[in-house]
């Protein structure tokens, strides 16, 4: 059982995922054996991290198919257990379009498989080299989403199981940056980050063109934390690696990674 203190120190819509995380910990060290979540977003796995400090006798791992995936999925396991990739269940799965005659976009596929009626967190990261696109899935997933995808968008795709020794190099140019911010508000750091007026931040998050956490949000105040992702239409995304402490003038310093379209 948790202590009112833990909840303190995370945000009040952040609770269930909370008791759930504890769930997975009793488990993994009541039963003494490895649970293996579905795929997490960087923030969730903060959240793991933060819980599991005091089980000494418990080792967080996580994979999501290669360096730097953003959704991977968290393996609690005995410190008996030396896990490889294959303890994760990754399986990668190839879109075979026709690359002539169509184009495929991120948000079109992310679509497709999100209103196949199963739960997001069975996805893990979407990639591609420019041209040719790939997914993760869970393998348990895979027989089904094979067969019930036929098209994503109105382009005609059939989908491969592939070995992750056939993945892409994703495309992308994710920077570290460092910022300085008067506050952790998600319109100051939208602001900062993408050298814009506070006014038009404002106005993408009132036009609910920013999401936090793969969630939209429509409220400008709404306070940052470590580990969130920012995505921004338009502009790219942030995700918010560390606060590394406060100037003098009490601004903060942040450890960024940016991703500008």
């Amino acid at each position: 059982m948790l202590s009112n203190n833990v909840y303190q120190h995370f945000r009040k819509d952040e609770g269930s995922f909370i008791d759930q995380v504890n769930e997975w910990i009793a488990i993994a060290t009541e039963q003494y054996r490895p649970y293996l979540t579905d795929y997490l977003d960087p923030r969730q796995r903060y959240i793991v991290r933060s819980l599991l400090g005091t089980h000494r006798d418990i080792k967080y791992h996580e994979c999501g198919g290669y360096v730097d995936a953003e959704r991977q999925r968290v393996l609690l396991a005995p410190d008996y257990l030396t896990p490889t990739t294959g303890d994760f269940e990754l399986q990668l799965i190839a879109v075979d379009y026709p690359v002539k005659f169509a184009n495929l976009t991120h948000s079109q596929i992310m679509g497709t498989l999100f209103n196949m009626g199963v739960q997001p967190h069975v996805f893990g990261d979407i990639i591609s080299d420019g041209t040719n696109w790939q997914f993760f899935t869970e393998k348990t997933m895979l027989n089904y989403i094979v067969d019930q995808i036929e098209r994503m968008g109105r382009t005609k795709v059939r989908l491969q199981p592939v070995s992750l020794s056939q993945l892409l190099i994703p495309n992308d140019d994710w920077q570290n940056e460092g910022a300085l911010v008067s506050s952790m508000r998600l319109d100051t750091i939208v602001s900062t980050v993408y050298h814009i007026s506070r006014q038009r931040a404002k106005l993408l998050i009132d036009n609910e063109k920013v999401k936090l956490n793969w969630q939209v949000c429509d409220k400008p105040d709404a306070e940052v934390a470590i580990s969130d992702v920012i995505s921004v239409r338009g502009f790219g995304r942030i995700q918010l690696n560390d606060i590394e402490g406060q100037t003098r003038k009490a601004k903060y310093r942040l450890s960024l990674r940016v991703l500008r379209k």
